[in-house]
């Protein structure tokens, strides 16, 4: 350290400068370099953000605070939530949403259980427009559960894909 430190000292000897300007030129020297390193990554290389997709949950007041969290058996069971979707892919797909009610949530998705109910958010083009619809949530029995919204791609030839998007609410079931 102490070497590299005498370099640098006679460096700015070198060119007249004295030891507390030398040390801001290398300092503002080294900020350029670094500076247009990082500029010149990015204007050349132009490196593209990584698609993706997005699902996201908003409350009856479209926004993210209050959430059902217990419902009253046969009386309050019923509750809304505002999905939406988000395609950030390189085109346009259809999507749906199957929502899953169950006791205990696993530790992998997607749940291994029927849907409650699919929704069909449509095709949606990639230009990260977010798309809503409204889904409507019963649940009479009392207990603990976990409502799952997992998102859903038609890969073009019909078939579902899961992609690794999902939303849960936990709720109570109160009589």
């Amino acid at each position: 350290m102490r070497i590299r430190l005498e370099s640098a000292k006679r460096i700015g000897r070198k060119i007249g400068l004295n030891e507390d300007k030398g040390y801001a030129v290398a300092i503002f020297l080294a900020l350029i370099i670094v500076s247009a390193t990082v500029i010149g990554y990015y204007v050349v290389l132009r490196p593209q953000a990584e698609p993706y997709n997005t699902i996201y949950l908003l409350d009856a007041n479209k926004k993210a605070v209050d959430y059902p969290e217990t419902l009253v058996a046969n009386q309050n069971s019923t509750f809304n939530v505002y999905v939406t979707i988000e395609n950030h892919m390189a085109t346009s797909a259809s999507y749906f949403v199957q929502v899953k009610i169950v006791n205990n949530l696993p530790a992998t998705f997607p749940v291994d259980a029927q849907p409650s109910q699919v929704i069909d958010m449509g095709t949606i083009n990639n230009d990260g427009k977010p798309v809503q619809q409204t889904a409507t949530v019963t649940q009479n029995t009392p207990g603990s559960y976990s409502v799952v919204f997992e998102l859903y791609r038609n890969n073009g030839d019909g078939a579902l894909v899961f992609t690794q998007n999902y939303c849960v609410l936990n709720i109570q079931v109160t009589n």
